[in-house]
Order: structure tokens, then sequence, then C-alpha cells
């Protein structure tokens, strides 16, 4: 399970079972940590994750900024409420970009674009994480 991370809202993207390809789930409202991993822990449960994978919004030169830090401390959280499970970081750079390019060229609306934008970017995040995991192993 792939999560676009925000201060307003958490974009959900799960694989197949075969790790081949990611499918947008949910845009999680934040409301308070509490809910947002009450939430999580629901969605975890209904497809069975082992691993997350977070996106990290780094600078165009690689360096990691405040946006990251609460990223990090957001995972680390999540590493204490969901122990045994996994987690990843993907450089997320460009996702919302290329997610926004996709909804244009699909003639979405812009009210659509907005509820739909961080569920498409948690895709771009956890398609890249997949292909990379495969190419690794081939």
């Amino acid at each position: 399970m792939s999560l676009d991370i925000g201060d307003v809202t958490i974009g959900i993207a799960v694989s197949d079972l075969l790790g081949l390809t990611a499918q947008g789930v949910e845009t999680i409202r934040r409301t308070t940590l509490a809910a947002d991993f009450e939430r999580l822990s629901t969605l975890m449960r209904d497809y069975e994750v082992d691993a997350l994978v977070a996106g990290l919004p780094k600078h165009m030169n690689g360096d990691e900024g405040t946006r990251c830090e609460m990223v990090r401390a957001f995972m680390a959280e999540a590493a204490q409420c969901f122990p045994g499970v996994k987690i990843h970081y993907w450089d997320e750079r460009l996702s919302t970009v290329a997610a926004t390019r996709t909804l244009l060229e699909g003639d979405v609306s812009r009210k659509k674009r907005r509820k739909v934008i961080d569920k498409m970017a948690a895709v771009y995040i956890l398609q890249g994480f997949l292909d990379r995991q495969r190419n690794l192993h081939t």
C-alpha cells in the first residue's frame, strides 16, 4: 500500500496480489492522527497489507525539506502503530505533476481532479516502487 501524505489528505493505492500494478483506493480526509491510523488500519486489513510505501516529497535537487520530515514523522508513528509492517520510502518528485497530466489528458474536470489527485499520486508512487522491485529481481 502506498501513501501520498499531505497536511489535509492522504492518497491511498494498493497493488494487485502479484505486485505488478497499482490501483487507487481512496483519499483520506485528515482529521486527527488517531482517525488517520484507524482508517489506515481498516484498509490494511481489507487489502491484507504487509508493507507501506510513503512518498517522499524531495526538492528537485534531491534534498529533503520540512515536507519530508513530516512524512518521516508520520511513518515513524505508523511503524509503532502497525508493528511488523515493512516501511519503505519512494522519491515522489513529480508524481503529482504526472497524475495531474494524466487527469488533464483524460479531460477530468477541475472539481473531480481535486478529489482524486492524491489517490492518483499514490498510484504513481506505488507503481514506481513496484517496477523498481521487479527490476531488482530480474
